[in-house]
């Protein structure tokens, strides 16, 4: 009788508390427990940062690399990430160095002063009824370009797959924001044809892994 009721204090002490699993002999709790956002490091020489700036008379295309970063993951969404760009390797797709070297000036990013730029995602808000190819989600972040920060925000398609978390989007600039205000119409009324918009573009395809181990 003693047995019995031994028997049945221990089926309800098992029922009541979280189920355990064997391994090796040793017992762990399998509990269910929020995930917790896991960390995939930046592939620099996997993702692209390319820009655009128009100009009254044309406008100049190039790219810039990213320098490092991190992206934080839970489940198959990506949830945050912060990322650094070596504005150093700024180019022009013409290969014009004179223009190159007028974007490396203070006139434009102050690189001697300022070698990095960093973007720190503060939240990615998901788009509803979002088409299959088109973009996911709402990327909000801070943006710090030669030394001023301001929040940034723009569309992207996001999602994360066998260990590979990957971002695409275009996010827009507006320069006066971060102290660049060469030939800004904002501040120069009577500038004439020589003006460029303040605004200009940002296209991304980052690409981020799990095992901790960037490739050069």
């Amino acid at each position: 009788m003693k047995k019995r009721i031994l028997l049945m204090l221990l089926a309800a002490a098992a029922l009541g508390a979280p189920s355990l699993a064997a391994r090796n002999g040793v017992l762990f709790a399998t509990e269910s427990r929020k995930p917790t956002p896991g960390t995939y490091v930046l592939q620099p020489q996997l993702s692209t940062l390319g820009w655009l700036a128009k100009k009254v008379t044309g406008q100049h295309n190039g790219t810039v690399q990213f320098q490092s970063g991190q992206v934080l993951v839970k489940g198959s969404q990506i949830v945050g990430g912060t990322f650094t760009v070596d504005m150093t390797s700024i180019k022009d797709n013409d290969q014009s160095e004179r223009l190159v070297g007028h974007l490396k000036s203070d006139d434009f990013f102050g690189v001697d002063k300022n070698p990095t730029a960093t973007f720190v995602i503060t939240s990615v808000t998901p788009i509803k009824g979002a088409a299959k190819d088109a973009d996911n989600v709402t990327i909000t972040g801070d943006l710090t370009i030669k030394g001023k920060t301001n929040p940034l925000s723009f569309p992207a398609k996001a999602g994360v797959k066998s260990g590979v978390a990957a971002a695409s989007g275009t996010a827009t600039i507006d320069r006066t924001k971060y102290d660049i205000r060469y030939r800004s119409k904002s501040f120069f009324e009577s500038i004439g044809d020589k003006a460029i918009d303040d605004a200009f573009t940002l296209t991304f395809n980052v690409i981020a892994k799990a095992d901790g181990v960037a490739t050069r």
